[in-house]
């Protein structure tokens, strides 16, 4: 009788625990069934600092609506063209507080003790086309001086990068060239005084170069004669059109009579 009762008691405490499982299980489903969730933007690559935002750098993943995030976005077009503060990693929600105020992208570029100074270009002083933000370029000034009345060229800055082509402050994903009319450059504040001036005394040319190339070249300005090689070959004694380091010879002639005169160079006196 005893054995009985317990293999009825062990089928009744069976009956019972399926039967609560399966009304646990129904009630998980029927509550996982009505969780309600949002869309929010998050980063999709790796994101550093002042970069900015494109397309293909976001996307949106679903969120519980139940743990709503302030300042979040759910829509990538809201942001698209604004740079981060700080870096963000894949998956990490952007939030208001991540981005620079709407146009300001390119002061978050600007390097503690540095200045950003923006120059005109054309099609041809800008290299064609070819300056993209994060190019390397020579400043080059054509004027004249105090000191010779001819024009000359010298370089007023070296090595600077390019932060901005126009309003480009990203390079073309694509590689095309962009003719812009400004370009901005980073510098310090010493650089910044010495193009400023060099830009109101002539014209402003830029030089492209290798970003991996730093070395300094200390040259003298180009003048107009140096680009004349017969003016420099006269003023070189070994030239074959060089004057001669004789005197000069003077031929008088007054009607019938003729006479011959010569004349120091050095000091104009007439030798005997």
């Amino acid at each position: 009788m005893s054995g009985r009762r317990l293999a009825l008691a062990f089928l009744l405490a069976l009956v019972i625990s399926g039967g609560c499982t399966f009304l646990l299980s129904r009630s998980a489903r029927r509550s996982s069934a009505t969780v309600r969730t949002l869309q929010y933007v998050v980063a999709a690559i790796p994101l550093q600092a002042g970069q900015a935002l494109r397309p293909e750098t976001m996307k949106l993943v679903r969120w519980p609506a139940s743990l709503p995030l302030a300042g979040a976005f759910a829509n990538p077009k809201q942001i698209a063209g604004r740079a981060v503060l700080y870096p963000l990693q894949p998956g990490e929600p952007i939030l208001e507080r991540d981005l620079a105020i709407p146009g300001m992208g390119l002061a978050i570029r600007i390097p503690d003790g540095m200045r950003a100074v923006a120059l005109r270009s054309d099609e041809v002083v800008g290299v064609a086309g070819f300056l993209f933000p994060g190019s390397h370029v020579d400043v080059l000034v054509t004027c004249r001086t105090g000191q010779s009345a001819e024009p000359g060229t010298a370089t007023v800055l070296e090595d600077a990068e390019v932060l901005a082509a126009g309003h480009q402050v990203e390079p073309n994903p694509d590689g095309k060239p962009n003719t812009v009319n400004v370009v901005t450059l980073l510098m310090t504040p010493r650089d910044a005084e010495r193009v400023v001036l060099a830009s109101t005394q002539g014209s402003i040319h830029f030089v492209l170069r290798n970003s991996s190339d730093t070395s300094k070249v200390d040259g003298a300005p180009v003048e107009l004669s140096n680009l004349i090689p017969a003016a420099n070959a006269v003023k070189d004694p070994a030239h074959p059109r060089a004057p001669r380091a004789g005197p000069y010879v003077v031929e008088t002639v007054f009607g019938s009579t003729h006479s011959t005169a010569r004349f120091n160079r050095s000091d104009g006196n007439r030798l005997p």
